[in-house]
């Protein structure tokens, strides 16, 4: 990777936590970490760590304390939602549930579906997308739910069409849903949202975004993208694990069971006249936000939100499309590097690349990387199994050595390469990837590794 001039690319990253810290190395020395797992998790802005930090000696109990202290957590917890409304363009009458990930908010709506709801998905998403809905014959979290799993598209065109046709084979007078991805987890491809969206409508059906990929990259709008839903994670968005966020239409979430019961989910609760209990229970978020809330994790969102608004997206996403091409330019000059892609080359993509190299497993390739580099990849099938195998399809296995044998087969487990960065990636951490790249094809590793546990490590008994 070549420096550039333009100013754009030159933007610092944001201050993220860990970014000055070390990890030793195999071959001696220590290096400072290359964080380039984003996908999965992305490091926690500092701004957000210091907003957390900052309100943490005033933590108190939520909704109906009389103290100062919970009077203070209650409304920064009520204004987080405000915040994160805003930064989604939420409707006015649009509901923001405060979840644990992505794969919470998409199992509560999951359970919120009318009787008889069929579910369109298409099999190229990220299982907490694909798995929540039921099966193919009825059933699952919905009731009656009826899932039908749409092939992968090649283009986003035939995206569109592939959603028309499924849709035009429906009853036209019954409840449906669309799930579909902003961001693709393996290879950062951006989807057709709009023209989506555009469809379902058409065809009688409700759409939800799986935006986990997509709003820590780009802005995201449920008006701009006329969707119905969204579902991100907070830990995808430069804040702490442990809280998401499922924000869009009130009716199914306001007329469905509370996704848990207990307190705060209930409005009031009286003994019944047949000896049990009758229960009132709130219509509004609180209906699925049973128990004490997690409001730091809320908080952390909202500040993540003002964050990226601050920094400003378009100068973000600049910086980032920059970064793309020049990793994706320089693992294309290295025999050997296949850089896995859904809709081709010219698609527009976020910072998430994943890519095989002939006569490696990826499993080696990953580990040679960490432990010889200082660089934090993910290797495997990333959550999303079928459109791995579609990918990967037809392709040799990996080689046997260093590697986790199939079930039954002995052979190598057919898997990739993904590395993923963003807002708080330095311009050296990626410079050293494509170098690292590039040595390890052309010298090979310079350690010696061995299989535990099914993975890769640098073997340290000699």
């Amino acid at each position: 990777m070549s420096a550039c001039p333009d100013t754009l690319v030159q933007t610092a990253p944001l201050p993220v936590l860990g970014r000055d810290v070390t990890v030793p190395l195999v071959t001696g020395g220590e290096v400072t970490y290359a964080a380039l797992d984003y996908a999965a998790s992305a490091p926690a802005l500092q701004r957000v760590w210091d907003d957390v930090a900052a309100y943490a000696p005033y933590y108190g109990s939520v909704h109906r304390g009389a103290g100062y202290l919970s009077q203070l957590s209650t409304d920064l917890f009520e204004n987080s939602r405000r915040t994160v409304a805003d930064f989604l363009g939420c409707r006015d009458d649009d509901q923001v549930v405060f979840t644990r990930s992505t794969t919470d908010s998409l199992n509560l709506l999951a359970g919120a579906l009318p009787a008889g709801c069929e579910v369109f998905v298409f099999e190229t998403e990220h299982h907490a997308a694909l798995l929540p809905w039921g099966s193919p014959h009825g059933g699952g979290r919905g009731r009656d739910t009826r899932v039908t799993y749409l092939n992968a598209p090649r283009t986003p065109g035939e995206a569109v069409r592939i959603l028309e046709t499924a849709l035009a084979g429906r009853d036209p007078y019954g409840p449906a849903l669309v799930c579909v991805t902003g961001a693709s987890n393996v290879t950062g491809e951006l989807w057709p949202v709009r023209e989506l969206a555009a469809a379902a409508h058409a065809g009688g059906a409700r759409i939800v975004l799986d935006a986990a990929q997509l709003a820590p990259h780009h802005p995201v709008s449920v008006r701009e993208l006329d969707v119905d839903w969204i579902a991100f994670s907070g830990h995808k968005l430069y804040a702490p694990f442990g809280s998401g966020v499922l924000a869009g239409r009130a009716d199914w979430l306001r007329e469905a069971e509370p996704y848990l019961a207990g307190g705060g989910a209930s409005r009031t609760v009286a003994r019944g006249a047949d000896g049990g209990v009758d229960v009132e229970w709130h219509t509004t978020a609180a209906r699925h936000e049973a128990g004490s809330p997690n409001v730091i994790g809320a908080y952390a969102i909202a500040s993540a939100c003002k964050a990226l608004t601050e920094a400003g997206f378009d100068t973000l996403v600049a910086r980032e499309q920059d970064l793309v091409a020049r990793v994706r330019a320089g693992l294309a000059e290295v025999p050997g590097v296949r850089v896995l892609s859904l809709f081709g080359d010219d698609a527009p993509r976020v910072g998430v690349i994943s890519f095989v190299v002939d006569g490696w497993n990826s499993s080696h390739f990953a580990a040679a990387l960490s432990a010889e580099y200082g660089i934090g990849v993910r290797d495997g099938l990333f959550c999303a199994h079928p459109l791995v195998r579609t990918l990967l399809g037809g392709e040799p296995r990996d080689p046997g050595e260093c590697g986790a044998p199939d079930a039954g087969t002995g052979e190598t487990s057919l898997n990739a390469i993904r590395v993923s960065f963003g807002a708080g990636t330095p311009d050296e951490h990626l410079e050293r990837f494509v170098r690292a790249v590039r040595e390890l094809v052309t010298e090979g590793a310079r350690w010696s590794y061995r299989t535990e546990d099914g993975r890769c490590v640098p073997d340290t008994t000699g």
